[in-house]
């Protein structure tokens, strides 16, 4: 039987690998029983699971207990998102790497955020170091926030994300997960302009999963959409109830990200 990190590269040449984000070890395990191939956390869900914001404040030990939950429950492929590595520092975000892949990923997803793209390369390049000490081939998910967090003006961000995917590409990074991208034209240019398979983040604008296979897409990731909704689903229940004593599931809602960051306590 093929190791799980070769499984799960292997997904990644077939039709778009659909990962339905997950939060905690139940849902990775509710993921699996449903079909899931393979089984990919959200940061912020699992920040949120904790108590804690999203955005690099989840203590590492909490962190590595997670993926150790979940790779205990899972006989699929486990990726896991590590935001940034939780530094600049190549050494402390080998520090991250080294405990994921202990505990059982064999993916994960690095972003690049505000930083420049050289700091993202010397990141995946610790990261390749780390995977190849542990003799796993882990598969490098390169985020990059041109689209989502609007780092370079409209008309620039192809281009921009085209650079960054070389850049990445050359580091050592397996996957380029453009975040925010739903124009068809610019994730066709994309997917044809780099050999990195091209993951996006789901967004209701984005085209079906028929017309993103014919574009070239090769992974779709919920992100925190579907902890959104049950955290907003749990507060509409929750609420019900301890308002009337009875269970209701009428009116439910996702929570916004933004809502739900900044209900968990600030470090």
């Amino acid at each position: 039987m093929a190791k799980t990190d070769q499984v799960f590269r292997n997904l990644h040449d077939e039709g778009p690998l659909v990962l339905a984000n997950v939060t905690d070890a139940g849902s990775a395990r509710i993921v699996e029983a449903r079909g899931g191939r393979a089984v990919a956390t959200s940061s912020a869900a699992l920040a949120w699971s904790w108590g804690y914001r999203d955005g690099h404040q989840l203590p590492l030990e909490l962190l590595e207990a997670s993926v150790r939950a979940m790779a205990r429950v899972l006989t699929v492929p486990l990726s896991v998102d590590i935001e940034g590595g939780y530094s600049d520092d190549p050494d402390e975000v080998a520090r991250v790497v080294e405990a994921v892949v202990a505990a059982g990923a064999v993916g994960i997803n690095l972003e690049d955020g505000h930083a420049s793209p050289e700091i993202l390369c010397r990141k995946i390049a610790a990261a390749r170091r780390v995977a190849e000490r542990h003799g796993v081939d882990l598969f490098i998910n390169a985020r990059t926030d041109v689209y989502l967090k609007a780092l370079v003006p409209p008309e620039q961000r192809l281009s921009e994300t085209l650079t960054r995917a070389d850049f990445y590409s050359s580091a050592g990074a397996d996957g380029l997960f453009a975040a925010g991208m739903i124009d068809a034209e610019d994730i066709g240019e994309l997917c044809r302009s780099t050999r990195l398979p091209v993951n996006l983040l789901y967004r209701p604008e984005l085209a079906d999963i028929e017309t993103l296979h014919t574009l070239g897409v090769k992974r779709l990731s919920a992100g925190s959409a579907i902890a959104e909704f049950l955290y907003g689903a749990n507060a509409a229940v929750a609420s019900a109830f301890m308002a009337t004593g009875r269970l209701s599931t009428q009116d439910l809602s996702a929570y916004g990200y933004k809502d739900l960051n900044e209900l968990m306590p600030p470090v």
